[in-house]
């Protein structure tokens, strides 16, 4: 049944189409109830009619006799033609007709009194009618009739007009059909032209949005809002192309030269060995950043999720701090962390661990000489927890704290401190997992980074 329901598919003929049958299919269930109200209505009104006249007539003979009804009858039939509107017959107990139009007692009519519907021939033409037998007093008998196509011409024309609306529905489908189908091509062309340009490699294109505030104008918005999404995603992808290049060609770079000076130097052993050591640290920056890359595909991909397991974040901050303390002492910077005894979630420990040490270590890079780095954990509500890194250091400018948590995107102020940019991604691919966020607000002066994460 399904299968005879569903549509061609979506075009200005099936439109067109549907609207048509649609149309007269409700022409059609107004028609039905309307004819049959009429038609039992008629036939009621009918029945009633010779049923009255039967009782006039009968009471006539009852009061005055056999003479005065067949003056009555003859007087109603006298004149009557081909639209003869009542059929009278009156007989006497032998068999002589007395009054009416009917030369004889027509056949076919049952032998009991009563209300019965029969074919016979007046003025010598065949006619459906509905007649009253009644047997009067000493055995007269009387015969009151109605013609049942008296009302064929209002039938035809009944018919007439639902036709003629059927037709009107029709051609105003085609025409509804062809301005729909103007409209939709117009559309759809302007659609095609811009995912032509699209496909050529001109992602800025757009949709022509309408505005008329119709289902088109909603689509044309959402597939916008996509074309901008993949236009984003597709440079992201350029960047980070470009910018695996760039962080992969120094270490290369520097690592031939290393391998093409021993091999054309051929150095003492000594020398020898600490290049070989040089090279190694070139190695191990190249593979640092495709482990980076590595983590955050398996973090994106959402696979960590089965590690989830109760984590004390308290705890947690506090023992990342010990493990910075000494870098920090070090460089002579204050470090400390204020939190609760406990704050319990859940989530994967090794990723929140690692997501915590990317934001002290990247506060390390940044304060300054006698700087200070406070770490904060706290609750927010019953599903929300957070922990704060803060540092005095330079900061980062407004505009660019959306874009520093992009793959390998490095401020100005970065160029020259060791990193690929991968820090912060990693940290908010964590707060991603753990269905929360990574915020970065200024601290006045320097940068506060809150990971906030939802333990629902």
């Amino acid at each position: 049944m399904s299968r005879l329901l569903r549509l061609p598919g979506f075009s200005a003929r099936t439109i067109a189409i549907g609207y048509a049958i649609v149309t007269l299919l409700a022409l059609g269930m107004f028609a039905a109830p309307l004819w049959y109200v009429w038609h039992t209505n008629i036939q009621q009104v009918r029945t009633e009619l010779i049923r009255a006249d039967a009782h006039h007539l009968s009471n006539l003979f009852a009061r005055q006799g056999p003479p005065a009804l067949a003056a009555a009858i003859d007087s109603q039939v006298h004149g009557v033609n081909d639209g003869v509107r009542k059929i009278m017959l009156f007989m006497a107990p032998d068999g002589t007709r007395l009054a009416g139009n009917l030369p004889e007692w027509p056949e076919g009519v049952p032998g009991r009194d009563g209300l019965c519907q029969v074919t016979i021939r007046v003025d010598g033409v065949e006619r459906n009618v509905e007649l009253v037998r009644t047997t009067l007093e000493d055995g007269y008998l009387l015969l009151v009739a109605s013609n049942l196509d008296r009302f064929q011409k209002l039938e035809r024309l009944f018919a007439y007009g639902l036709l003629g609306c059927a037709l009107a529905v029709l051609l105003s489908a085609a025409l509804g059909g062809v301005l729909i189908r103007r409209a939709l091509l117009a559309r759809v062309q302007s659609i095609s032209q811009t995912s032509a340009s699209i496909i050529e490699g001109k992602l800025s294109h757009r949709l022509l949005e309408p505005h008329d505030g119709d289902e088109l104008q909603q689509l044309t918005r959402t597939v916008n809002r996509m074309l901008d999404q993949i236009e984003h995603l597709v440079t992201g992808v350029q960047d980070v192309s470009n910018a695996i290049a760039h962080d992969l060609r120094t270490p290369l770079s520097e690592l031939r030269a290393r391998l093409e000076e021993l091999s054309v130097g051929r150095p003492s052993s000594e020398e020898t060995f600490a290049e070989i050591d040089a090279a190694i640290d070139d190695v191990d920056r190249v593979m640092g950043i495709f482990n980076a890359l590595l983590r955050l595909s398996e973090i994106d991909s959402g696979s960590r999720r089965g590690g989830f397991v109760a984590v004390d974040l308290a705890a947690l901050s506090a023992e990342v701090t010990e493990f910075y303390a000494p870098v920090a002492e070090l460089k002579e910077i204050s470090i400390g962390f204020d939190g609760p005894a406990s704050l319990p979630t859940v989530g994967d420990p090794v990723l929140l661990a690692q997501a915590l040490g990317n934001m002290v270590d990247n506060a390390l890079k940044y304060a300054p000489v006698r700087g200070a780095i406070a770490i904060r954990a706290r609750r927010v509500d019953a599903q929300t927890v957070e922990i704060v890194v803060a540092d005095n250091g330079p900061g980062i400018p407004a505009h660019e704290r959306t874009r520093v948590i992009e793959r390998f995107y490095r401020v100005d102020v970065s160029r020259g401190t060791p990193g690929v940019g991968l820090g912060l991604s990693v940290v908010s691919a964590v707060a991603r997992l753990h269905g929360g966020a990574l915020v970065l607000e200024d601290n006045h002066p320097g940068l506060r980074a809150t990971l906030r994460l939802t333990t629902a």
